[in-house]
């Protein structure tokens, strides 16, 4: 086991174990020990958040934002390291959707939904609360080190979810998802962040990234509805809200590439419509805009970086 693994092991051990609000408090605390030392992640989710708020927004006040959007992000990962001691009912009552019947309506005619989620709130709550309904749920994960993927693809599977690797798997992960859809599964997707090379280029924020084609080549493909999630924290629960299915471009009207970068526009303006109303818990630490250099500031012109976690 190395360093990395031993540190998650660590975690969800010890996370577990203690009482809610001492861990709360000390990741909280965590949070702003990184909030005034700064460094290479509060840099960029600080340029990030920069982005969203606009210009106009004083110095000190972005800078409380930074502050809070860390708190969030640690209190991310301490309720995910939290979230398999938890029992159903506990997993039903701490997280809410807004619009969840049409998810229970989409599952109960058979036909899927694909749900294009930001990397904000609590993701892995959200994946829970799904399985805790009874639906069936499919996604993906990135293949770290192999003994942190497989404790991750643990801990989600313990949850109830059907988790695919991005690479390595039996079969492409894009068919198994196809066949998972056909036969009425929820398939969430984070897909506010993809710069490698097939990465779609949209606008986002007056910007230009790239975000991954999976969400929008799937509900094509599948004809399964699509929604784009928003994610945020509320004082005793994670909460989110669904907006669309979003309208799909006639398969006559253009090709299928076209279409493809139509739809994953819609779904960026989407994200960005969520992110916007909550940015204090859009968890982006990472170079998000193809003019962004890597500690988060502006250039005229940078690489793709590596895509985490889509498809």
């Amino acid at each position: 086991m190395n360093l990395t693994e031993a540190g998650y092991v660590a975690g969800w051990r010890l996370v577990r174990a203690l009482p809610r609000p001492v861990v709360a408090a000390a990741f909280r605390a965590g949070a702003d020990r990184a909030h005034r030392r700064g460094g290479k992640g509060t840099a960029r989710l600080r340029a990030n958040l920069r982005r969203v708020v606009g210009p106009e927004l004083p110095e000190a006040e972005l800078d409380r934002l930074v502050r809070a959007g860390l708190r969030s992000y640690a209190r991310y990962w301490m309720e995910a390291f939290r979230l398999p001691s938890l029992s159903r009912q506990q997993i039903l009552a701490g997280f809410h959707l807004d619009g969840h019947e049409k998810l229970a309506a989409d599952v109960a005619a058979g036909r899927g939904a694909v749900v294009a989620l930001p990397h904000a709130g609590n993701w892995d709550a959200a994946g829970a609360w799904v399985a805790a309904n009874g639906w069936p749920i499919t996604t993906v994960a990135e293949r770290l080190a192999e003994g942190v993927y497989e404790r991750f693809l643990a801990f989600r599977q313990g949850l109830g979810m059907e988790i695919l690797p991005t690479t390595g798997g039996d079969r492409p992960a894009f068919d198994v998802l196809v066949d998972r859809l056909r036969a009425g599964a929820v398939v969430p997707l984070l897909a506010d962040r993809d710069l490698s090379a097939r990465g779609v280029e949209v606008e986002f924020f007056g910007g230009r990234t790239r975000m991954p084609p999976g969400p929008a080549l799937l509900a094509l493909r599948t004809g399964a509805p699509l929604y784009v999630a928003s994610l945020w924290y509320e004082p005793n629960r994670a909460r989110a809200a669904l907006a669309g299915p979003l309208e799909l471009p006639d398969p006559d009207s253009a090709p299928l590439d076209v279409r493809v970068r139509a739809v994953t526009q819609r779904i960026a303006d989407g994200l960005a419509a969520g992110i916007a109303r909550h940015p204090e818990d859009w968890h982006m630490l990472q170079r998000m805009w193809l003019d962004q250099r890597a500690d988060g500031s502006t250039a005229s012109a940078a690489p793709p970086a590596a895509t985490t976690g889509t498809i």
